[in-house]
């Protein structure tokens, strides 16, 4: 009996890392994997001092940066900003993808960002980047934008001179912490088996401070610099993902670009147009309720507004859901209230209480228009490391920035398909368990 259960367990193991091992390839016909940043397929590593649940709780202590971000993006006649002031939040990076640069292709790490266009990597020779560069000299189809091309007038932060033509350059600082320097090129990018041809991306050439992701971005959002826009028909303005659980250490996502391979039967709620934040995926959340109960909230808290940019987005970049502050309030309380006792803040949490209690937390569910998203414990809740505390896992927008935005952020979206309808302007969301 003890070596008929050896077996089965050693064999379990094998299946085991051989399906860990084939999540770590790179995916074909747009399916790629999506790889959490410190998991087993991703080149970068967790601080060892730290459990999953202090490495998350590390991360969602640098939302409130992103958020500042998103809420503050100004109004602007061009819609892309490869390298805009501000976006020193970027580091938190939660997610990443392996692509490919170059012809040769060079294989990259890049992080995932659905609230942002263009893709930046850091180039060979660049003072003060990570080990890991673009190597521009060894790719026949590299080349360098001048600022007469048309790609230049649809980013802003670039320095060209009012005469003559010049390399699309690049300088810009992220406060006190960060900066770098680069210009806008042009290679080919492969993504499994596609190649997208004359891809324009950010070489970052010198950087300073430690918020820049090692390996680069890519953009997924709206502008005409975004992954989608550039790869013109290939993909029919059409991707999704299934983000695993941060805590799932051995698997990986997916990303899925085209219209190949997704769910056929997904319900969809329509993506609303910000003419002053374009990048940005809005959708119409109509109420929240807890259990059973629609909290009472102001319709002005949650009514989307394209002039103040009010509203609600739905971000790949931000850890924890993010509400401006009665909302998440209301919410906060009708919980309490549910699940009775007392409470302790923990990290980012407020709303942290004995596992003992569990069995009375109700269950969350964001109501948007055409369809409701009802989330499982494991998107509402996190652990302690100890595992003594579970803590309602959302919090309020900070409350020193000016913020109107709330914020679905990636641990409510883990384990569900979401799918990115930018031609039919539609988002659609469906359960799918991809750790």
């Amino acid at each position: 009996m003890a070596l008929k259960i050896f077996f089965f367990f050693f064999l379990a193991l094998l299946v085991l890392n051989t399906n860990a091992s084939d999540l770590c390839a790179s995916g074909s016909d747009g399916d790629l994997s999506v790889i959490p940043i410190y998991g087993k397929c991703s080149p970068f590593t967790a601080p060892k001092s730290e459990s999953w649940v202090n490495t998350v709780i590390d991360m969602a202590s640098k939302d409130p940066a992103r958020i500042k971000y998103l809420s503050t993006l100004a109004a602007q006649k061009t819609v892309a900003a490869p390298i805009a002031s501000g976006q020193q939040v970027l580091n938190i990076g939660n997610y990443v993808v392996r692509v490919q640069l170059g012809t040769p292709g060079q294989v990259m790490y890049m992080v995932l960002d659905t609230s942002n266009d263009a893709a930046w990597a850091p180039c060979s020779g660049c003072t003060g980047c990570s080990a890991t560069t673009f190597s521009s000299n060894y790719s026949s189809t590299f080349a360098t934008l001048d600022c007469s091309k048309p790609q230049c007038s649809q980013a802003r932060g670039l320095s060209c001179p009012t005469t003559g033509n010049a390399d699309c350059l690049f300088n810009q600082t992220y406060g006190g912490d960060s900066s770098f320097s680069a210009t806008l090129v042009q290679d080919s990018l492969h993504l499994g088996t596609d190649v997208i041809p004359n891809f324009s991306f950010g070489c970052i050439s010198s950087a300073s401070g430690s918020s820049i992701p090692p390996q680069g971005l890519m953009g997924l959002g709206r502008g005409p610099l975004s992954l989608i826009s550039q790869s013109g028909s290939l993909y029919s303005g059409l991707f999704s993902y299934c983000l695993p659980s941060f805590k799932s250490y051995y698997f990986s996502g997916s990303l899925k670009l085209g219209p190949a391979g997704q769910p056929k039967l997904i319900r969809t709620t329509p993506l609303l147009h910000n003419p002053h934040r374009p990048s940005l995926y809005y959708v119409n959340l109509t109420g929240i309720s807890v259990g059973r109960v629609l909290v009472p909230i102001s319709p002005e808290h949650l009514a989307f507004d394209p002039n103040t940019g009010a509203g609600t987005i739905i971000d790949s970049g931000t850890v924890i859901t993010r509400f401006v502050s009665p909302v998440y309030t209301a919410v906060r309380d009708e919980f309490r209230k549910q699940v009775g006792g007392s409470f302790s803040p923990l990290g980012a949490f407020d709303t942290c209480f004995a596992t003992s209690n569990e069995v009375s937390a109700p269950g969350i569910t964001f109501h948007l228009s055409g369809l409701d998203l009802k989330l499982p414990m494991e998107n509402s809740l996190i652990h302690s490391s100890a595992g003594s505390l579970a803590c309602l896992a959302m919090a309020a927008a900070p409350n020193n920035v000016n913020s109107v935005l709330n914020v679905i952020a990636n641990l409510q979206q883990q384990n569900h398909r979401i799918l990115f309808d930018i031609t039919n302007s539609k988002l659609g969301i469906a359960r799918e368990l991809c750790n």
